[in-house]
């Protein structure tokens, strides 16, 4: 984590998961409407809820406009999440075990790409590992203040990205409470009546809110993003992008990229079948290919099918999904520490128990290398530079113009003064009636224009990712003064 505090505002928000959240937050604090998220000014974003934003808001208020004050937020929920697995893991298995839990999940590729990103998802995997770790401690007679916090796990996870985060915590507590024989001992320990009134009353007075305001949010929010998505390939309904099309099934290739360097190493244990021969269980798990004991040091409590069940819920439930993101890998990656956590401990050959270690090791090279070499190669785009230099090129309060389309880290790095233009014949009314114009555009774009645009732009500037190109108007003799050329382009756009 300390090599990720030290890279997050090393390079710029990106295209368009982190330009637009960082965007919307920037909004949030320049308009003072903190209750309906803006994709644009006056235009509502309904896409998820806003706790990830209101933090990355906070900090822009408390550090400035910045790269890493977008970032510090889910950087400092990642710590957090590392913090609650070590807290269960010492519980379980002593401070060792905690400590292995927390390493291996800080060091696995997904959580460092994840925590110290501009997204939702660190938000709503805060809300998730709350929960699920106070479950266990209140099923484990710990005090009755964790069956508190499981409800506040779940009202953060709706507050950061709806009842998906709900559906994430309970089906691996329900399955793994049917399979081990526990619901009537779920229903004892937990405050279900005044639990789910907690969560009501944190969560509903901002839904309510969010309705009243902006009408059509609920409609859009609950069917659109929370079951077209999830059933419709390529879903076209989406306001602020497009769906994610894959093969069913794709989560799990997900899963596997994003819990390296650890999963070769899991894998080889589960396949020589190594941590069933070094600790026998008097019960085994009936899951194929995972001859992993349920029970551990003579208990049976359920922890690692509790794990398992942590592990693959995710996975099992975005298996039938149209549309997916690698990030829906992390509820589930908190179960998959754990679990190298508890196969790591139980290697007792000297041998064994370096791989653990340098594989830790491997967590700040992964770092430098994604900064360093992976980014500017990614093809990810920002719009960073562009607006750079054309800030640095410009004497007077001319917009920047976009055409075709406006990147929303055009409109983070201009303070949102970046303005669209749709059509050539927009354009070309442009350049006829002013004077020192920027227009930024893609490749691609400038090269479909008529020769005759073409001709009165000239190139200034590429992107990092060599994307879009940066155009000046040439002067053409007979243009209007400066002074009236930006007073007829102010009032064009």
């Amino acid at each position: 984590m300390l090599a990720r505090l030290l890279t997050i505002g090393a390079y710029p928000l990106t295209d368009a998961t982190e330009a637009r959240y960082g965007e919307i937050a920037r909004k949030m604090l320049e308009t003072g409407q903190w209750v309906v998220p803006q994709i644009d000014y006056g235009v509502p974003f309904w896409g998820k809820p806003p706790l990830s934003i209101w933090l990355t808001a906070i900090s822009f208020r408390l550090l400035g406009v910045t790269e890493f004050a977008a970032r510090i937020s889910s950087l400092l929920l990642g710590v957090g999440v590392c913090s609650l697995v070590y807290v269960l893991g010492s519980r379980r298995g002593g401070v060792d075990q905690g400590l292995r839990a927390s390493v291996v999940l800080a060091t696995s590729l997904l959580m460092i790409v994840s925590a110290g990103s501009v997204m939702t998802d660190p938000a709503m995997l805060a809300g998730t590992t709350l929960s699920m770790v106070s479950f266990w401690l209140a099923m484990s007679a710990a005090p009755r203040r964790w069956g508190y916090i499981f409800f506040l796990g779940l009202a953060i996870g709706l507050l950061a990205k709806g009842p998906v985060a709900t559906v994430l915590t309970l089906a691996p507590i329900g399955v793994w409470a049917v399979l081990t024989g526990r619901i009537r001992h779920m229903w004892r320990q937990l405050p279900w009546g005044a639990g789910t009134l907690l969560t009501m009353l944190l969560v509903v007075p901002w839904y309510w809110a969010a309705e009243v305001q902006s009408p059509g949010f609920l409609d859009y929010f609950l069917m659109g993003e929370h079951w077209q998505r999830f059933t419709v390939s390529g879903w076209t309904g989406d306001l602020y992008g497009s769906g994610h099309p894959h093969p069913r099934g794709t989560i799990w290739l997900y899963a596997v990229l994003g819990t390296l360097p650890w999963s070769p190493w899991l894998l080889w244990q589960l396949a020589g079948q190594k941590l069933a021969r070094l600790n026998p269980a008097p019960q085994e798990s009936t899951l194929p290919c995972l001859t992993i004991p349920i029970t551990q040091s003579g208990s049976n409590d359920g922890w690692t099918l509790y794990l398992v069940c942590w592990m693959f819920a995710p996975l099992m439930f975005f298996t039938f999904s149209a549309n997916i993101l690698p990030t829906y890998v992390l509820p589930g990656l908190v179960g998959f520490a754990l679990l190298v956590a508890d196969a790591w401990g139980r290697q007792q050959s000297r041998a064994l128990t370096r791989a653990p270690k340098w594989l830790g090791m491997l967590a700040p090279v992964l770092v430098l290398l994604l900064v360093r070499v992976a980014w500017p190669l990614s093809g990810i785009q920002s719009q960073r530079e562009i607006v750079a230099t054309y800030r640095n090129a410009v004497q007077r309060e001319t917009p920047l113009l976009y055409f075709k389309r406006r990147p929303h880290s055009a409109q983070f790095y201009s303070g949102g003064s970046a303005r669209d233009i749709d059509d050539i014949q927009e354009l070309r009314e442009v350049l006829e009636t002013s004077t020192h114009i920027y227009v930024a555009t893609r490749h691609s774009a400038y090269a479909a224009l008529p020769d005759d645009l073409r001709a009165r732009l000239a190139v200034v500037t590429t992107s990092d990712a060599g994307q879009y190109v940066l155009l000046r108007e040439i002067a053409q003799p007979g243009k209007p003064d400066a002074t009236t050329a930006e007073a007829s382009l102010i009032r064009h756009l």
